[in-house]
């Protein structure tokens, strides 16, 4: 199973370890978060109860637009497309453009794994 790795840190945390990633003090691990949001409230904003389940439906049923995934969830296009970018912008899905101006979304993984920094 693909999981994809988020972890939370204060911005100063985060610059505290992008610095010494730079410094080449510290070398990120493979298991180590990818993604990393400031804050619990700002990850949980971005996926809410009703955008998990918008990530579940993507990866159950393969939409092939945006307007069948909006067909299949009940959610109006417009709204989906700027909550797509704004997942596509933390990994949480990919929109690849295809014919006639067609977005379809993929989610290429199967669970999300969540690490806080304490410090």
């Amino acid at each position: 199973m693909k999981t994809m790795k988020i972890g939370i840190a204060s911005y100063e945390a985060f610059k505290a370890r992008t610095l010494a990633i730079a410094r080449g003090e510290l070398k990120p691990g493979p298991d180590e978060p990818k993604v990393w949001f400031p804050s619990t409230e700002s990850f949980a904003k971005v996926l809410s109860q009703k955008n998990r389940a918008l990530l579940a439906t993507i990866a159950a049923t393969h939409p092939a637009s945006l307007q069948e995934l909006a067909e299949r969830t009940g959610r109006k296009t417009s709204n989906l497309s700027r909550t797509l970018k704004t997942m596509e912008h933390y990994g949480f899905v990919a929109l690849h453009k295809g014919e006639r101006g067609r977005v379809r979304p993929e989610v290429s993984y199967e669970a999300i794994s969540l690490e806080l920094v304490l410090s």
